[in-house]
């Protein structure tokens, strides 16, 4: 049994300092927001609107993540179809294919 209060006094230091990070984070967004609460104007084209910097932010970092993800779907299926090969013509580079260098044995 001496094998299991090791590895609890190993577990709790690495508890103790995820718990002082999630803590640090949680701090860090609430600053954040209270630091970007002010208003502004955004210009559409038929229209205007007055919102708070901090939703600006928040729309502004989702519509990325959103873009971001539907681009690396469209690489991947892209990719797929064309049976696995580099997009970036790797295998077009005119040695037939062939690797350079000698073999490890």
């Amino acid at each position: 049994m001496p094998r299991r209060r090791v590895d609890t006094e190993r577990w709790q230091p690495r508890l103790w300092s995820v718990l002082i990070g999630l803590l640090l984070l949680v701090l860090y967004v609430i600053a954040f927001i209270v630091r970007n609460d002010e208003q502004i104007t955004i210009h559409f084209i038929l229209f205007s609107a007055n919102i708070s910097l901090i939703w600006e932010i928040v729309f502004v970092f989702a519509l990325g993540l959103l873009g971001g993800v539907l681009l690396s779907q469209v690489y991947r299926r892209r990719r797929a179809q064309r049976g696995g090969q580099p997009a970036d013509g790797v295998r077009d580079l005119g040695r037939g294919g062939k690797a350079e260098g000698k073999a490890r044995g």
